[in-house]
């Protein structure tokens, strides 16, 4: 029982873990490599709607739940050093009492899972920005996430490894990470769909559109410039055809054009003028009364 206890390590203070993190942090960039810690911001690890579905798909599964109050934890401590999401795998750098290396490889969304999700939101999705924002309709969205056949995956489409001592599949470095996804979807949503291999755009499709010819334009898989703007926060200017242009702006052509064309005269004139008094000059000759 004394070797037990005696195996316990010593209590370390939050503000001890995070100083640790940080100086580990400032020795992998001295080393000149590129990372992207995972920064929590208050108490809670995700604010958005995705970072909050990701946290929550991952608290639905019991496989998970005895692990997860250390993750927790460790996130919000700035353990998390590195944080990379890619297709079918996210790869990170966690600090503990060393630095550990946590992969997680996750399956791709089976096609027909996505298609029927496509087919279920076929009409209600017209705007990228709005999916990413998860701005759309209660149904759609929870038809996206739903448990077992939506987006987020099940403990059975994940494997997890971590360099750690712990024997166990889903240790606290490893939570961390996962719970770190969740706070980086909420700086990027669209990495969701690219970690689970599909194409977002693919949701604006309606039933329809696949009979059209595969050159032919379909705008709902486009953003307009209202949904630029929206998405960084800039103002488009407005472009037009001749013929779609405001009658304004038309007027506007039409006197720019007159003006030119005055300009073009009057310099031919002045042009015309300076020969003749050249011509006077020279040869002696007057114009012609």
């Amino acid at each position: 029982m004394s070797y037990y206890f005696s195996s316990w390590r010593p209590y370390v203070p939050v503000a001890e873990k995070r100083r640790r993190s940080e100086l580990k942090l400032k020795q992998l960039k001295k080393n000149g490599q590129c990372v992207a810690p995972v920064r929590i911001e208050g108490r809670k690890i995700a604010t958005s709607f995705w970072g909050e579905s990701w946290c929550a798909n991952l608290e639905r599964y019991s496989d998970y739940e005895n692990r997860l109050p250390r993750g927790r934890s460790y996130v919000r401590n700035g353990s998390v050093l590195d944080l990379q999401i890619a297709e079918g795998e996210v790869v990170a750098m966690v600090s503990g009492s060393d630095l550990y290396k946590v992969k997680a490889t996750i399956a791709p969304v089976a096609a027909r899972r996505w298609k029927a999700i496509c087919r279920d939101c076929a009409g209600s999705i017209d705007s990228l920005v709005e999916l990413l924002q998860g701005r759309l309709a209660k149904g759609v969205m929870d038809r996206v996430c739903r448990e077992g056949d939506g987006l987020f995956p099940s403990p059975e489409e994940i494997k997890l490894s971590c360099s750690c001592p712990d024997w166990a599949d889903m240790c606290k470095h490893v939570a961390a990470v996962l719970y770190g996804v969740g706070a980086r979807l909420d700086q990027k949503p669209e990495l969701l769909f690219v970690l689970r291999g599909v194409d977002e755009k693919e949701l604006l499709a309606s039933a329809g559109q696949g009979l059209l010819p595969a050159n032919a334009p379909v705008a709902a898989q486009t953003l307009d410039q209202n949904d630029v703007a929206a998405l960084f926060g800039i103002e488009m200017a407005d472009f037009y055809t001749p013929e779609e242009a405001p009658i304004s702006r038309r007027r506007r052509s039409k006197k720019s054009s007159k003006k030119a064309k005055s300009r073009k005269a009057r310099a031919a004139a002045k042009k015309k003028t300076k020969a003749r008094r050249v011509n006077r000059a020279t040869f002696g000759i007057r114009p012609s009364p």
